[in-house]
């Protein structure tokens, strides 16, 4: 592959191949799976739940939102640990007392506590949500040499995800119809530390080491220009889709199917994996400064259709078509990390993304609680397409900025690529 498709993050299907075949991968790309698995299905579980015992959207997603202000504090926090010190001990760490935080949520949610109980609870659980993602992505780096291999894993990555919420919001659908709302959040946690822990205790993850000790500055990758145009486009993609998993199932809600909610989730998640397996073998446009404004833009337009709709299956439909356009935007992230973030700081980097992934969708859900039960789901789609619009302006205008960032320098020298 020539140096132009590499920067451009393009990839074919014996790239996947030859990466997921890479000698030391298995493991850890197993345990993975396990830990990323439940993602979606803790958060839309939670926010059931909560729903189901308040019967009130807006305290849920209060709830939710607090959740993913802690996870956009621990992904950086993490990701930075991770890049100093390697995954092994901060996630093991991390795993423990994530498990204690959703015990801790569990029980106040059952026993019916005041929602101003249940926000600072809910924001420990993201604070120590295991950052496996950030690690799984990282570690490619020291697996794989700089190369069409690599291109591929860092988008098995962000196409595994979209994977996973696919499956997470159905599971979460089906399990809060079991005798207990909870169910789903448990279980959830439960696959999240088992793979966290396993992740850690990999061999291969165990192999990576701490790294020397670089005078980072204190925003750290996001000290790069680049790295803050592609954080907003990240937190436009978020709050768009912050938007879509409230209104969603309180449009669901609404026709008197709310167990429908987790399966409609699922349907923009189905044609996402579809459409981005074929997008990462030609990505377009060609340039990531031109890429990440108009996907986020079309993004927005094709989420404002889904005011349309009146009955649940039209609004399935308009999802599949707006779904098109979520794993598009998630491997032009990973691939824009390689060219804007600054070497050593892989895992970091990752978190900042996450970080505005999340932030992003606590604001959207936040204000899509808001307006659902104020406005109708109607506006809230409209919402959210109006938001990522405008985002996508400000990130064109910011175009020239993603570009090669500067090194890390660690004890008077450059910080070499990892791996």
């Amino acid at each position: 592959m020539s140096q132009s498709a590499h920067s451009e993050g393009r990839t074919t299907l014996s790239d996947y191949r030859a990466a997921l075949s890479a000698p030391g991968s298995r493991g850890p790309v197993i345990a993975s799976i396990l830990a990323r698995l439940p993602i979606a299905m803790i958060g839309i579980s939670a926010l059931l739940y909560v729903q189901r015992e308040t019967g009130s959207f807006a305290a849920a997603g209060l709830v939710s939102a607090s959740s993913l202000a802690g996870v956009s504090v621990g992904a950086v926090v993490q990701g930075r640990l991770i890049d100093r010190f390697g995954p092994s001990r901060p996630l093991l760490v991390v795993a423990a007392v994530f498990a204690l935080s959703m015990a801790s949520l569990a029980v106040a949610i059952e026993a019916h506590l005041p929602t101003f109980v249940l926000i600072p609870l809910a924001a420990a659980t993201g604070l120590s949500e295991p950052m496996v993602g950030s690690a799984s992505r990282a570690l490619w780096t020291k697996i794989l040499p700089e190369g069409p291999a690599r291109n591929a894993a860092l988008s098995y990555e962000a196409i595994s995800m979209e994977v996973f919420f696919i499956l997470g919001p159905g599971i979460a659908g089906l399990l809060i119809t079991a005798p207990w709302a909870g169910t789903g959040m448990v279980v959830g946690s439960i696959t999240m530390v088992t793979g966290a822990v396993l992740f850690a205790l990999n061999p291969t993850v165990r192999a990576w080491g701490s790294a020397p000790k670089a005078r980072t500055p204190l925003l750290g990758a996001l000290a790069s220009p680049g790295m803050r145009t592609l954080a907003l486009a990240a937190l436009g993609f978020g709050m768009v889709i912050g938007f879509v998993e409230v209104a969603v199932p309180a449009a669901a809600t609404e026709s008197g199917h709310p167990s429908l909610s987790g399966l409609l989730l699922s349907a923009w998640s189905l044609s996402s994996v579809a459409f981005g397996v074929a997008y990462s073998l030609h990505p377009w446009p060609r340039r990531l400064g031109l890429r990440l404004p108009i996907l986020l833009g079309g993004f927005g337009a094709f989420v404002a259709l889904l005011a349309l709709p009146s009955s649940l299956w039209a609004l399935a439909l308009l999802m599949l078509l707006a779904g098109a356009m979520i794993t598009p935007q998630s491997t032009t992230h990973s691939a824009a990390i390689e060219v804007v973030a600054p070497r050593g700081t892989a895992a970091e980097a990752f978190g900042w993304v996450l970080t505005a992934v999340t932030l992003g969708l606590a604001a959207g859900q936040s204000v899509s609680g808001y307006l659902v039960e104020h406005s109708g789901t109607a506006a809230a789609f409209l919402a959210a397409g109006v938001a990522g619009v405008a985002l996508a302006v400000v990130v064109w205008l910011l175009r020239g900025t993603v570009r090669a960032a500067s090194p890390v320098p660690a004890d008077g020298a450059l910080v070499g690529a990892a791996g």
